[in-house]
């Protein structure tokens, strides 16, 4: 089984909640990016620390080999666009 596959479980718990999750190998490390779909539910995300830990035991391997990229790491995100019809 591959890490894209042992990550299959939490890709899907991200994406309802409106993200997408890349998975990709490169030599002992794991770059998991997620990115912001047109409604992501920006306070859905646990802190970077947290997600590293749940991805280190679901990945079977050492958090330090895993990269994280969330939606704010990513260039041009300026967050979540709320429309004055959704606005609370």
């Amino acid at each position: 089984m591959n890490y894209a596959e042992r990550m299959q479980d939490i890709a899907s718990m991200l994406a309802a909640d409106g993200y997408n999750l890349a998975v990709e190998e490169a030599g002992h490390r794991v770059a998991l990016t997620v990115s912001p779909g047109p409604e992501a539910c920006e306070d859905c995300l646990v802190p970077k620390d947290v997600f590293r830990g749940i991805a280190a035991h679901q990945l079977g391997i050492e958090g330090d080999l895993i990269d994280i990229t969330y939606p704010a790491d990513l260039p041009g995100y300026s967050g979540p666009t709320v429309s004055k019809d959704t606005a609370h």
